[in-house]
């Protein structure tokens, strides 16, 4: 059946500004790290897809390593290209993706080396079967390889016409700082950053996030919900279907202690007396800092992923709630 967009799909997503950019994002992103790849059930992942542009979700994340086969996420997603966004819905999208880890055997295979990180983005392309990509991303820092290498491979990518915009996704502040200046005297401004983020991982609140706005870069992060564990789903155990239940799965259930889950009883209850689920509250908790550009979540099913954008209805929050809610992570 072919597949025609909602004429409404604009009306109601919050789109922000990406930094100092002319880039706008929705204010909640698509990742396909998890449930589009070889061992996930493609029309699944074609319905998510379909239904998250729907709802005004314009951008779609990859990397190269997404899987878990690498590359098959990207293969998988140039499908539903093909398939569904053929011709001018190509403009409407924003996708995205990287290189930095292990994807072939041999010297060249990982890291961010000048030869890895362009060869990486050729095969991206050839697996999407696209032109060019909107952003393409540095995955880690290389600590045997120059920044300066890896910031000039970005560079060369978006000159060749393979990617308008570049960004990076887990440096710490002080090589954002650095890959931010190079990446400026080149003339191609970092325009984003992918970190690690959540109400249980903070790290970004000690310098990074002043980095990116004293350099104008926006922020998206990643894992906003620490993998699932900011969700109704753990709150009497673990779903074999869950993510901390899957042998390929980057969650394990050694993670989920008495005492995360207590934290994440008393998160829910502030959840529910705020109308939200705990995911919701998760995310719009990130968004409250105008900083952060969009969220990047994960969906397993059409129905989660509603859930998740719904969180746009309530997106305030009272001091109290913030204080109460900084309590309990404490």
């Amino acid at each position: 059946m072919s597949y025609t967009p909602a004429k409404d799909r604009y009306d109601v997503m919050k789109y922000n500004r990406c930094g100092k950019s002319g880039l706008l994002l929705p204010a909640i992103s698509l990742g396909l790290w998890h449930n589009f790849g070889s061992v996930d059930v493609f029309e699944n992942g074609r319905a998510m897809v379909r239904r998250a542009f729907d709802r005004g979700i314009t951008h779609f994340d990859l990397a190269n390593n997404y899987g878990p086969k690498p590359g098959s996420a990207e293969e998988n997603f140039g499908r539903i290209l093909r398939k569904d966004f053929d011709g001018y819905l190509r403009d409407e999208l924003i996708i995205s993706t990287k290189a930095g880890y292990l994807m072939w055997p041999g010297p060249y295979g990982e890291w961010g080396s000048r030869k890895y990180v362009m060869a990486s983005c050729n095969q991206s392309l050839k697996r999407m079967g696209l032109e060019y990509v909107d952003i393409f991303y540095s995955h880690r820092p290389d600590p045997a390889t120059p920044l300066e290498e890896t910031m000039m491979a970005l560079d060369a990518i978006v000159r060749q016409g393979k990617a308008l915009y570049v960004g990076i996704s887990s440096y710490s502040a002080e090589e954002t700082r650095q890959a931010a200046i190079i990446l400026k005297s080149l003339g191609t401004p970092c325009v984003i950053h992918q970190p690690k983020y959540s109400m249980f991982e903070r790290w970004v609140e000690n310098g990074l996030l002043d980095v990116l706005d004293e350099f104008g870069i926006g922020c998206i992060p990643f894992s906003p919900l620490a993998q699932g564990l900011l969700t109704d789903r753990y709150l009497k155990g673990i779903p074999e279907d869950s993510r901390a239940g899957k042998s390929w799965g980057f969650l394990k259930s050694n993670e989920i202690t008495e005492e995360r889950m207590r934290t994440i009883v008393a998160l829910n209850e502030i959840a529910k007396q705020r109308n939200q689920s705990l995911a919701q509250m998760a995310l719009a908790w990130l968004l409250k800092d105008s900083r952060i550009t969009s969220v990047l979540i994960g969906a397993s099913s059409v129905k989660q992923l509603d859930d998740n954008i719904d969180m746009l209805n309530n997106l305030n929050f009272t001091p109290d709630e913030l204080n109460t809610i900084e309590s309990v992570l404490q």
